[in-house]
């Protein structure tokens, strides 16, 4: 089942330079594997050592953020769109 993931700016060297990416995944956790394969190095930049989503890092699934659905085990279907948002800070 294909999922569009967007990659914010600051993690396109990952993606070589692509701002979405397409792959096939049934949960978020598995959109995040899926994405390492195709983009080495993105993973860590996205989970902490726990395997817990960073705290600077924000995941959507068609806009509603994963962390007040089911987390990392946030189900994904055909179609769905998964936004990779990083946090910004200012004052």
């Amino acid at each position: 089942m294909a999922i569009k993931v967007r990659i914010p700016t600051a993690l396109r060297r990952y993606s070589n330079g692509a701002a979405e990416i397409t792959i096939d995944a049934a949960s978020v956790v598995d959109a995040i594997s899926a994405l390492e394969s195709q983009c080495p190095g993105i993973r860590e930049r996205l989970v902490d050592d726990s395997g817990e989503i960073r705290r600077f890092i924000n995941l959507y699934v068609n806009g509603e953020d994963v962390r007040f659905v089911n987390g990392l085990q946030t189900p994904l279907k055909a179609g769905d769109e998964v936004s990779i948002v990083p946090a910004m800070a200012g004052g």
